[in-house]
């Protein structure tokens, strides 16, 4: 028994650990290299992208060169030191033989200076410290399924084969949706390499919308004089304690408006360095869905009715509408969309839209009514509302209806009732006089 305990204890330690490989495990990611050509007065004149692939640890003495062996069509591999983990997440490393990897780039680029105003301090010695006197890289991935986008900077010392990441900046909310005069989280976060001289020397967090072409500064931070840009969006903060704790950047935006969908860009600033992530805000609201006329009117046997399905206040514009008719024993006839209207737009940016039905009663089972129904199918959510159909000589009188009838019939019986009543009392009256006389 002990000797059963014991083996039992020891595979729960090896599920254990090999639990603890998996989740801590780094991806090869391969990525998308982009070479330089040629320059012309200092700018790239063209450029091409070549495979290469990523070796990711959390530290440098975990890798080992040795044992890896290049593909034919790799043609540059680096070996990339993340003691932060974010490049280890389990969106950017599919499981092994699957179709679907994270998209990768990678492009060289130039520390310099900001030219925002927020940003500006970070500089202001105007003096670039030897550490920033290497090869330096940005690494763009886009995670599996939109979990999660990340950019990091990446330095290579001179004459050294090591990859450090010095900075990184993550979102795990690629999209996110909110309902009208929600508040809406924007989740971003950054990370600076402890070890490097520009730890603890600021940083600079800067917010914008981008939406068709157009773009506006939705709020900047100098976390250096603990400022905010003099230009902000109305409801648009940070919690500057968590920015200044975590690194926690995420945008809180509350009373969410449709004119506030669109694509945001978070981007942070150390000094000479910068890193961004882009995320997509969409406002989701469900439509309120009416029938007119409500109830509609008694239909004659053979004559066609118009009925409106009205759905108002939806956000974005994708709807699709659908009619169904309900017989007495719950059979559900598909009517089809109906005549569908344009869109118009309300003052709060949302949408409204009606489908129009022309039912021939002719064409009604045995004539019969029914339920109707008009369905609207939106992003958010699925709305329905009835109505009762009924065909003159052929509708079911309600439980309401037969109690009125009973009721009308009482009192009828009742007048004829008094009325006979009346006219035989006055009767026997007359017969008595003539007898006495």
């Amino acid at each position: 028994m002990s000797n059963f305990s014991t083996i039992y204890k020891l595979s729960v330690l090896a599920v254990l650990s090999l639990v603890q490989v998996c989740l801590s495990s780094c991806p090869v990611m391969e990525c998308w290299y982009t070479l330089e050509k040629g320059r012309r007065g200092g700018l790239a004149s063209s450029s091409n992208q070549v495979n290469s692939l990523l070796f990711i640890k959390t530290e440098e003495q975990q890798h080992d060169r040795r044992t890896v062996n290049t593909p034919s069509d790799i043609e540059h591999m680096f070996f990339i030191t993340d003691p932060s983990g974010s490049l280890c997440h389990r969106a950017l490393n599919p499981p092994v033989g699957s179709i679907k990897k994270p998209h990768c780039e990678l492009n060289r680029i130039q520390p310099q200076p900001s030219s925002l105003l927020w940003v500006a301090p970070l500089t202001d010695s105007a003096q670039s410290p030897l550490y920033l006197q290497a090869e330096w890289f940005a690494a763009t991935i886009h995670g599996l399924n939109k979990e999660m986008s990340v950019t990091s900077v990446i330095r290579t010392p001179p004459e050294s084969e090591h990859n450090d990441v010095i900075l990184s900046v993550t979102t795990k909310t690629v999209f996110v949706a909110a309902r009208l005069g929600e508040t809406a989280l924007l989740d971003c976060s950054f990370w600076v390499d402890p070890s490097s001289p520009l730890h603890g020397a600021g940083f600079s967090v800067e917010w914008r919308y981008q939406f068709r072409g157009n773009g506006h500064l939705v709020l900047g931070y100098d976390g250096k004089t603990d400022r905010l840009s003099d230009i902000r969006d109305e409801g648009a903060m940070l919690d500057f304690e968590s920015v200044h704790q975590n690194g926690n950047a995420s945008l809180i935006l509350s009373d969410t408006k449709v004119k506030q969908s669109g694509t945001y860009i978070c981007s942070v600033h150390v000094p000479y360095l910068l890193a961004q992530v882009a995320l997509e805000l969409e406002i989701v609201e469900p439509p309120s869905v009416s029938i007119h006329p409500s109830p509609p009117p008694l239909i004659i046997p053979g004559q066609t009715v118009t009925l409106h399905c009205e759905a108002s206040g939806f956000a974005p514009l994708s709807l699709d509408f659908s009619w169904e008719l309900t017989d007495s024993e719950g059979n559900v006839t598909p009517l089809g969309s109906g005549s569908v209207s344009g869109h118009r737009e309300g003052y709060d940016g949302t949408y409204s839209q009606t489908s129009k039905l022309q039912l021939d009663s002719a064409k009604l089972e045995q004539g019969r009514g029914g339920e109707l129904t008009c369905v609207a199918e939106h992003p958010g959510g699925t709305r329905r509302t009835s109505v009762n159909l009924n065909v003159i000589g052929f509708s079911t009188p309600s439980i309401e209806d037969s109690m009125a009838m009973v009721g009308v019939a009482l009192v009828l019986y009742g007048l004829i009732k008094f009325v006979s009543w009346t006219f035989t009392g006055s009767g026997d009256d007359e017969s008595d006089e003539k007898k006495k006389n």
